[in-house]
């Protein structure tokens, strides 16, 4: 079987060839046989189904898996003679050409992308100049009197009056839909902040107005999308039963504060605290200077003085994700224009390449820093930020988890993570010198 492979540039080829009918006819002969082995076709003892008979019964699918083995075997063929090994292929092969003759043959053509040889340089020259971020003096005491103000316990305010907006109400509640008490639904003596969202909407504001001792009942539809079920869309009535309105006591700065706040920490201070404090939000300054000024600055940089081919399956791949996003924008009159000019549709697309070329380009040259630098990120790594932002956000980690998973985001979260490591790395050598 005759076959050409072709090298278009570094991170491209073309395999291209005729598949006889004499292959195809040869290969379905060994898959149907194979097939004849395993297949339960009633009248028949499993394992004795005759040849003829299977490929009388499954002919078309017997013949895709023929067609699709002598396709394999060129690809094989092909990739053997350019010297690309499966380690170097970037996603999947994609057939270009598949154009069944009338003698039975059939040409094909098959596009393979490979990773690209880049060539870093000096790309530490090219670095941004550094600057050592600050925090100022100011910040941290406010931050001190936030943190102190926080943790004030909640005390009954002197003279008795109506709830008003942002109050801490000290209240006992229990619900009920359609006159039967639901799980989940009670609580005695509850510190509520009024206005803080975080009870049905429309619970907090009839909380307003109401005076010490009242009971009263507050009427409430549950959203549509409520996480139980049983309660979604459903109306509820809350007894509810006010006792006072309690307000935070002064914020202390004391070392006994400073001790719970620092609770690892032996013999800790208020200047202990200030001390780890200021340490925090200068790293989170410097993050926070990295990530939005000079990461991407640095990118750009590399991204305009670099030059390797890019496999054009993969630009492709980002076009047609940008493309989608574009068209989710656009209104329904909007689509079905495009949907009627494919014209437009092209324009498109070539308007949004380069963005999709540099986007490609950037994460290949990330790919080499992060080999260049030795910087690594685990699947353990990547399941820890996930299990912490899912805590963060009250979700069960584990259940984030698998939705990344099924929705094969974990590769791009682990590259995302990957630059930061790389280029905070370089970033911290040269704020160092």
């Amino acid at each position: 079987m005759e076959f050409k492979a072709n090298r278009v540039d570094e991170a491209n080829a073309v395999v291209s060839a005729t598949i006889t009918k004499e292959t195809i006819e040869t290969n379905l002969d060994k898959v149907a046989k194979q097939a004849a082995k395993t297949m339960d076709i009633q009248g028949f003892r499993k394992g004795k189904v005759p040849v003829a008979v299977v490929k009388q019964r499954y002919a078309d699918k017997l013949r895709e898996d023929a067609e699709g083995d002598a396709l394999r075997a060129i690809l094989a063929d092909g990739l053997k003679e350019l010297n690309i090994s499966n380690e170097d292929l970037v996603g999947e092969p994609s057939i270009s050409k598949f154009d069944k003759k009338e003698d039975g043959s059939i040409d094909i053509e098959v596009s393979v992308a490979c990773k690209p040889v880049v060539d870093l340089g000096d790309y530490k020259s090219l670095l941004p100049e550094v600057e050592d971020k600050a925090v100022d003096t100011k910040e941290i005491d406010s931050k001190l009197e936030e943190m102190a103000a926080q943790s004030a316990p909640l005390t009954a305010i002197e003279t008795p009056r109506e709830v008003q907006d942002k109050d801490h109400a000290l209240i006992d509640f229990e619900g009920f839909v359609d006159g039967v008490a639901f799980e989940g639904g009670k609580a005695e003596k509850f510190a509520l902040q009024v206005g803080s969202g975080s009870f049905i909407p429309g619970f907090e504001e009839q909380i307003i107005g109401m005076t010490y001792g009242e009971a009263k009942d507050i009427t409430v539809t549950f959203p549509a999308e409520y996480q139980s079920k049983d309660l979604a869309g459903k109306e509820a009535v809350f007894k509810v039963l006010l006792h006072e309105i309690q307000e935070k006591a002064a914020a202390e700065l004391t070392d006994e504060f400073a001790a719970k706040m620092l609770p690892g920490e032996e013999n800790a201070t208020v200047a202990t605290l200030k001390e780890k404090l200021e340490e925090q939000m200068k790293a989170e300054a410097k993050n926070k200077y990295y990530r939005e000024e000079l990461k991407p600055a640095y990118l750009e940089t590399l991204v305009e003085k670099l030059t390797f081919a890019l496999p054009a399956t993969v630009v492709d791949q980002e076009i047609n994700q940008a493309l989608n996003n574009k068209v989710r924008e656009l209104s329904e009159d909007e689509i079905k224009a495009l949907q009627e000019n494919p014209a437009k549709v092209e324009e498109m697309r070539e308007e949004l390449r380069e963005d999709a070329q540099n986007s490609v380009k950037a994460t290949f040259i990330v790919d080499a820093l992060a080999k260049a630098e030795s910087v690594e990120v685990s699947d353990q790594e990547v399941s820890q930020v996930l299990y912490y932002e899912a805590m963060q956000m009250g979700q069960n980690p584990q259940d984030v988890l698998k939705q990344y998973q099924e929705a094969g985001y974990l590769p791009a979260i682990k590259m995302s993570m990957i630059e930061e490591k790389v280029i905070s790395k370089l970033l911290d050598e040269k704020l160092g010198k």
